[in-house]
């Protein structure tokens, strides 16, 4: 049995939610092979490589995947799979928007069905994912020859290093010519990166503007060297950027520390945020939902008490 696990990387280094992947296709029992899939990518193999519980890093070289295309990609992880003739027997990718870009496509191609977000292993077969925004966990059992398998990352502990796994070239597929990138606009922050932060500062809706988003919420995360969040209310309304949400719809997240500020706890947000390991929230209205997952609670301004808070740190 021969597990697959679809490297997110760009190009230069490989992305932390792989080793999250990495570590659930441990739990399986059978071989890993790392599939890295890109333009001028040889970093991200070596990085691989050295992965704990990695035994082998297959390489697909072509100006094809410089940009990451999901048609392309898919494409290469279909071929690999009928290339290895019946051996690998699971398909995996972190629960990003890259995996859930490029999987489903996957799935659709191998006429599987796919098995998205789980957050444990039972065993070859099964396994257990969220439903109902998190309030219920489903156990599923596949029968499919090839099980194709998103990975909630804050459910499995990151692979470390100490392994050295071969690395070798297969042939890579031909552009699929479906789709072009026309541009690319990134966000460039100093803070930590929202969906590996230790600590995340969030606010919501209470916030009142984007610009008391900014004057509340930043002195208290460049206190705390916290990454900042949002909920889709704040998101919707302008506030900041999409790439800041946190729930269902957004990022998934599990901090140590979680600090919701004026957010009233919708049941999305809640599906990406609960599994914090301490949360903290802030909010006026004592009978905010929000309170319902919080281990410390505060009624109180906002406005009033965060300031008091910044100072206090």
């Amino acid at each position: 049995m021969t597990i697959l696990v679809v490297a997110e990387h760009d190009n230069a280094s490989l992305k932390g939610a792989t080793l999250n992947a990495i570590t659930a296709a441990a739990r399986l029992g059978g071989a890993i092979s790392v599939l890295v899939a890109g333009s001028g990518a040889a970093a991200v193999a070596e990085t691989a490589a050295r992965l704990a519980g990695v035994t082998k890093v297959l390489v697909a070289d072509s100006a094809a995947f410089a940009d990451q295309s999901a048609e392309n990609l898919a494409n290469q992880v279909v071929e690999t799979v009928k290339a290895a003739s019946g051996a690998i027997t699971h398909v995996l990718a972190p629960a990003t928007t890259f995996g859930k870009n490029v999987l489903p496509r996957v799935a659709a191609l191998l006429d599987v069905a796919q098995i998205s977000e789980i957050v444990a292993v039972e065993s070859a077969d099964t396994f257990v994912r969220p439903i109902y925004a998190g309030n219920a966990l489903a156990t599923v059992k596949s029968v499919d020859p090839v099980k194709v398998i998103t990975v909630r990352t804050t459910a499995f502990e990151a692979a470390g290093e100490g392994g050295s796994a071969s690395v070798e070239t297969v042939a890579a597929v031909a552009e699929a010519g479906l789709s072009k990138l026309v541009g690319r606009e990134l966000t460039k922050s100093a803070r930590p990166e929202l969906g590996a932060a230790k600590i995340i500062v969030s606010g919501g809706r209470g916030l009142g503007s984007g610009e008391n988003y900014t004057k509340v919420l930043e002195p208290l995360a460049d206190k705390l060297g916290a990454a900042l969040g949002a909920s889709r209310a704040a998101v919707d309304a302008g506030y900041v950027p999409n790439d800041y949400q946190v729930g269902q719809t957004g990022k998934v997240v599990a901090p140590q520390l979680y600090v919701a500020v004026g957010i009233s706890g919708a049941i999305q947000h809640l599906a990406g945020m609960k599994d914090s390991k301490v949360i903290v929230a802030i909010n006026k209205d004592p009978e905010a939902p929000i309170f319902q997952v919080a281990d410390y609670g505060l009624v109180a301004d906002l406005f009033e008490a965060v300031p008091q808070l910044v100072s206090a740190v």
